[in-house]
């Protein structure tokens, strides 16, 4: 099924990248002061908390909207049901449990690899998942796989220097793409769910399994936790409450494996917030990959031979 990228949602994913690529940096920082375990434990507490509030308005706008449809039966007759709520328990554990292996992957793999590499690895999703896409008999386009060629290459030159040597933080990383793939997969299969709801059960679950492990496996230092609050807060807040969030608002109706090229631009947001706020150097070579990442965004987003573009990009 060849599912077209209407523009709101392309600018939905573009943030949550954005956003995403920034974090990068506020979880190195955060291994200074805690372990990986607890750090995304209390971020993903912390960003389910902050969509509560959304979600009990939305309910009670909800409960209003229902109740003055009520007043007029022949309203609601034609109405369907909405997701289960055993179809959205299963979507949020799902999610969350694929979410904690993948962020806990690369949490670790942060404490010895740079923020820009670390983002780039991240972001081989992009090739793995037009594979599982195709496995599971969606179609795709030559269009499509020229565009993860020419984001594998600029993968390339942005992490692999001096050799074809991958570290025990690279092959981390790259077990965290395979897992965030899987991630991309399964929100696509709930997509008809409500999308702040999966997000909040998604974190609930991501943080109550990575909180386990924390106190299993790490020292919790209050004193600790109270000096590396920032980061924490940020990848909360921003990286989990907004940018999750928006992943599963953008992707709704759209290829996975499309909306995994755009969520890929992390990887360039990465590098940049790396050479801007903790002075790591963007040699020519990376400049190259990154070139070659934004062209394979732009590739993908325009519109098939003999289509017009209004039908590609919806307001």
């Amino acid at each position: 099924m060849n599912r077209k990228m209407p523009l709101k949602n392309a600018l939905i994913l573009l943030t949550a990248a954005t956003i995403w690529g920034t974090a990068f940096v506020a979880q190195s920082v955060g291994m200074d002061y805690m372990g990986p375990f607890t750090f995304n434990g209390l971020r993903y507490y912390l960003g389910a908390l902050v969509l509560v509030p959304a979600i009990v308005l939305r309910r009670a706008a909800e409960k209003r909207a229902f109740e003055q449809r009520a007043k007029h039966p022949e309203g609601i007759d034609g109405e369907s049901p909405g997701p289960s709520v055993k179809r959205i328990l299963t979507g949020g554990c799902l999610c969350g449990f694929f979410l904690c292996v993948a962020s806990n992957l690369q949490q670790f793999a942060i404490i010895s690899v740079d923020v820009g590499k670390a983002g780039f690895l991240t972001a081989m999703y992009i090739v793995i998942v037009p594979v599982l896409a195709f496995f599971v008999t969606r179609r795709t386009s030559l269009r499509l796989w020229i565009s993860v060629a020419l984001a594998c290459a600029g993968l390339y030159f942005l992490s692999i220097s001096g050799g074809m040597r991958l570290e025990t933080g690279d092959l981390a990383l790259i077990g965290c793409a395979a897992v965030f793939s899987l991630h991309i997969m399964c929100i696509d299969r709930f997509g008809d769910v409500d999308g702040v709801v999966l997000s909040c059960l998604q974190f609930l679950v991501a943080g109550t399994l990575s909180m386990l492990a924390a106190f299993l496996r790490e020292m919790i230092s209050p004193a600790a936790l109270a000096a590396g609050w920032f980061p924490v807060v940020y990848a909360g807040i921003f990286s989990c409450g907004i940018a999750y969030t928006f992943q599963i608002i953008g992707q709704k109706g759209v290829d996975p494996a499309i909306a995994s090229l755009i969520l890929s631009l992390e990887s360039v947001v990465s590098v940049l917030a790396g050479f801007l706020l903790l002075g790591q150097a963007l040699s020519a070579r990376e400049l190259l990959g990154c070139v070659l990442m934004f062209a394979a965004i732009i590739l993908v987003q325009l519109p098939e031979p003999g289509e017009r573009r209004e039908d590609v990009v919806e307001t």
